[in-house]
């Protein structure tokens, strides 16, 4: 089992910034395969982002490349997400996912966090 914390999420004006942290424990951390996804009332819960576990891949959805960084501290057991230039249409509850098999992935994780609201207001 693996156990996701999400935290940083919060209300903040279009143009701004926000950093997503993710703390997950009950497995070797730097063996994850870890992910963003985030869901928007009414609507299907999309991929973010993901990073595998050495930190040297990384996918990103269209709509948040060049705005949006993941990175993971791996002596921190900790995964980010860095949100720049953030939008309206960003706003969403945003979870953290955990993939035991180590690699970056755009779907298919066996673990999730409970998720952290973002808003951004115009």
């Amino acid at each position: 089992q693996v156990q996701l914390v999400e935290s940083g999420g919060g209300l903040v004006q279009a143009g701004g910034s926000l950093r997503l942290s993710c703390a997950a424990s009950g497995r070797t951390f730097s063996r994850l395969g870890l992910g963003w996804f985030r869901q928007a009332p009414g609507k299907e819960r999309d991929f973010v982002a993901a990073i595998n576990w050495s930190g040297d891949v990384t996918y990103y959805a269209d709509s948040v490349k060049g705005r949006f960084t993941i990175s993971r501290d791996n002596a921190k057991n900790t995964v980010y997400l860095q949100m720049n230039s953030l939008k309206p249409e960003d706003t969403a509850v945003y979870y953290c996912a955990a993939d035991p098999r180590g690699s970056a992935r755009y779907r298919g994780y066996d673990f999730w966090g409970q998720g952290t609201q973002v808003t951004v207001s115009s």
